[in-house]
């Protein structure tokens, strides 16, 4: 959903209005949301919310326009979910209720939209994202899903645009080989 007059919005934002703050929320939290799941954070709502609360205390200190904001909320969003498992790294969580063990799949998945497709379908590409690198994973996701432009996304996973360009490419390669070849098995 894009933002006709950002600007205009930022700055009600910025002033405390309420419905500017719900604009931006309504237009950048699914794909923060999108983003958060396609990670395998543990609860993805509740890191939307964190960062949404993030932005509205940092927006006196924004600067910039619609893709310099696009890409600070991914930051602070990538910020958060490498906060997080490096939190479950110290303290791993030992789940013993099969109904939380089922919903904790190993594979991070893209998006409930995949989910919703074709459940053979949605297998195949989330085993062929889960065979990705994280690093790969990541540039794919804030491309593709956040429609983030290559500098946005450099910016945010802290690489060049060259590189970025480099682990699109192979990404995007090794998912058309992995579908590839189980379509053909």
């Amino acid at each position: 959903m894009a933002i006709l007059d950002f600007a205009d919005v930022l700055e009600r934002a910025r002033e405390g209005d309420e419905r500017a703050h719900d604009v931006l929320y309504r237009a950048y939290a699914p794909g923060v949301l999108r983003y958060a799941r396609s990670y395998g954070a543990a609860d993805p709502e509740n890191i939307t919310g964190e960062v949404f609360v993030a932005v509205l205390r940092g927006l006196p200190r924004f600067t910039g326009g619609e893709t310099a904001f696009r890409s600070w909320l991914f930051t602070l969003v990538h910020h958060r979910l490498v906060d997080e498992r490096r939190r479950r790294a110290r303290r791993p969580e030992h789940v013993t209720d099969p109904v939380l063990l089922a919903s904790r799949g190993t594979t991070p998945t893209v998006d409930n939209e995949i989910d919703a497709l074709d459940p053979v379908v949605s297998a195949r590409l989330q085993a062929a994202l889960g065979r990705l690198t994280a690093d790969q994973r990541r540039v794919l996701v804030l491309r593709i899903i956040a429609d983030m432009p290559v500098d946005a996304v450099a910016g945010a996973v802290g690489k060049g645009s060259g590189a970025v360009k480099m682990l699109q490419r192979r990404g995007l390669d090794a998912l058309a080989r992995d579908l590839t070849i189980e379509a053909v098995s």
